[in-house]
């Protein structure tokens, strides 16, 4: 046990606890879905862009575990790697595929949906980021810190995607439409912080769900009256709520995917 473990109740740390795996959780999945677009992105650009993108995000889940490995939970990459979906508090939106298909083959992927779910998700993680720089836990405060400096630059670049395509053709336009209703539809439990979410506040960790979903529709207003059209309402309950183990199939593969290397030797080091 180190000294940092002796400075918080059991009550608090469990909190702290909880609240990193769902931020690890959630960038580790997402990191995923967006390297999926690897050699499939619109163009060139796009797909050194994305995949930078993805590989920061990744960079961002790994300081989320490394804060979890910190307090005794456990070895990083075991935690990222090899714990099943039932255990896993990441968000149901993030574990969703980009569409039909594998990408190994030929899917058939939806680009409009992956534009709307990186800027839904990116302008998210941004608001609770910069609630989290003022963290009454400060390993978790200092991180945020470090996160935050590539978020301006992720949000800058779906939310130019965003309105680009919505500016654009009427089948672009219906395509983002579409979409939008999509991600929407699991958007229920990105700001939830499940049944435990009262000891987050009450610890001074992060800052109420509905103050930062808020802020959220708040960043969001000027970019859709900017082209027409009014932020979504966040859905007050999903069929499932990830922060609370309940997921679907899709994460169970996604598991088995992403792990797969990893699991052919877990002492290696990755």
């Amino acid at each position: 046990m180190t000294e940092l473990n002796l400075t918080i109740t059991p009550e608090l740390k469990d909190a702290v606890v909880n609240l990193l795996f769902q931020l690890a959780d959630d960038d580790f999945f997402y990191s995923y879905r967006g390297s999926e677009w690897l050699g499939l992105a619109p163009h060139i650009e796009e797909d050194v862009a994305s995949s930078s993108i993805s590989q920061d995000s990744m960079g961002h889940a790994a300081m989320f575990y490394q804060l979890l490995e910190e307090i005794g939970i456990g070895n990083a990459d075991a935690l990222a790697h090899l714990r099943p979906a039932n255990e896993r508090r990441n968000s149901i939106l993030v574990e969703r595929p980009n569409g039909e298909g594998y990408y190994m083959e030929v899917p058939k992927y939806d680009w409009a949906y992956a534009v709307v779910r990186n800027y839904f998700y990116t302008a998210a993680k941004k608001i609770k980021i910069d609630s989290l720089k003022n963290s009454s836990y400060e390993p978790l405060a200092k991180v945020a810190i470090k996160v935050n400096m590539e978020l301006y630059y992720h949000l800058l670049h779906w939310k130019t995607w965003f309105v680009q395509l919505l500016s654009s053709t009427e089948e672009a336009k219906q395509r983002m439409q579409a979409a939008i209703e999509q991600v929407m539809k699991d958007f229920a439990d990105v700001f939830s912080f499940g049944t435990d979410g009262e000891k987050f506040i009450a610890g001074g960790l992060i800052e109420k769900e509905d103050v930062l979903i808020q802020r959220w529709k708040q960043h969001l207003e000027p970019v859709f009256q900017s082209i027409g059209l009014t932020v979504p309402e966040i859905p007050v309950n999903g069929e499932r709520n990830g922060r609370n183990f309940e997921h679907t199939e899709d994460l169970v593969s996604a598991i088995e995917t992403l792990s797969e290397v990893y699991r052919i030797d877990t002492a290696a080091t990755w």
